[in-house]
């Protein structure tokens, strides 16, 4: 009993994190609701009149513009045929089964979320590769976004922008953009000091020797880290639900409450193909002709 009394009285204090947490991110939202609001109101409504454009294109002009794209863009002539014929059969299954609204919404996320990740982590990336203490300095940063789970991500979201697509995009933003980062930073640092040297050698500056040595030699690389970033931030559209975002993933989510697997198994498939066909088209970028 007097050691367990000793113990109580030398017992550590409980630290109040979460109520810190809760009060920091109440002053930061009332503080910053001059920059927040804004954003919520009129980046919302460029999304919706994204995806409204979108839904304006008749369907079936849509499925064709995307098959003779997956045609054109592909480059050997049997990939060019599959992904045409898997794209018709995939889109119009999806149409068929009348989701073709939510998907719609669905991409509109997705392509926003990736064209900011990309904007922002090229510039980004290309700082790291030129400087040493940038890169020691946004690593940790990188990392702490990259093992943080999914999640966690929708707390600062709902806190900031409240529910919608604005908060999917900005938790889409922050799990996506670390690849496009880590892979430019990569592909710039990857290039030949020779090269380097040579451009240096006939007068280059700064600018020239980066927009036409090391980016152009880096292309590939970088177009790998855009891929792994349209990937992940198609991976966040059934999270992003759960916080209002639209599309197929709030299908997904309905049906998981509801215990529909037949709605959900649809729902499911029409981001599958999505992802395909998504993955397909980044990856041909790369590829040379044959």
């Amino acid at each position: 009993m007097e050691m367990h009394n000793l113990m109580f009285a030398f017992s550590i204090p409980t630290i109040p994190i979460a109520e810190g947490t809760e009060w920091l991110t109440t002053e930061i939202t009332r503080k910053f609701a001059f920059l927040f609001d804004p954003i919520k109101t009129h980046f919302g409504n460029f999304m919706q009149w994204t995806a409204d454009l979108l839904n304006a294109i008749p369907p079936f002009l849509l499925i064709a513009i995307v098959a003779i794209l997956a045609f054109v863009m592909s480059k050997k002539l049997v990939t060019r045929i599959v992904l045409s014929v898997f794209s018709i059969i995939g889109l119009w299954l999806i149409y068929n089964q009348g989701y073709w609204t939510h998907l719609i919404e669905t991409f509109s996320l997705v392509l926003i979320s990736s064209l900011l990740s990309v904007i922002i982590g090229i510039p980004i990336g290309i700082l790291m590769s030129k400087s040493r203490t940038a890169e020691v300095i946004i690593t940790p940063i990188l990392d702490f976004m990259q093992t943080m789970p999914a999640f966690v991500y929708l707390i600062p979201a709902v806190a900031f922008f409240g529910i919608g697509m604005v908060p999917g995009v900005f938790a889409s933003l922050i799990f996506a953009t670390p690849p496009t980062v880590r892979f430019t930073n990569l592909g710039i640092r990857q290039v030949s000091e020779e090269l380097i040297e040579a451009s240096e050698s006939f007068g280059s500056t700064g600018m020239q020797k980066l927009f036409k040595v090391e980016l152009p030699m880096a292309k590939e690389t970088i177009m790998a880290g855009i891929n792994q970033t349209v990937m992940l931030a198609l991976s966040m559209v059934v999270i992003a639900s759960m916080i209002g975002a639209p599309g197929l993933g709030r299908e997904v989510l309905s049906a998981l409450q509801r215990a529909q697997v037949g709605t959900g198994f649809v729902a499911g498939i029409g981001i599958v193909i999505l992802a395909i066909i998504i993955d397909r088209f980044t990856q041909s970028v790369n590829k040379k002709k044959e």
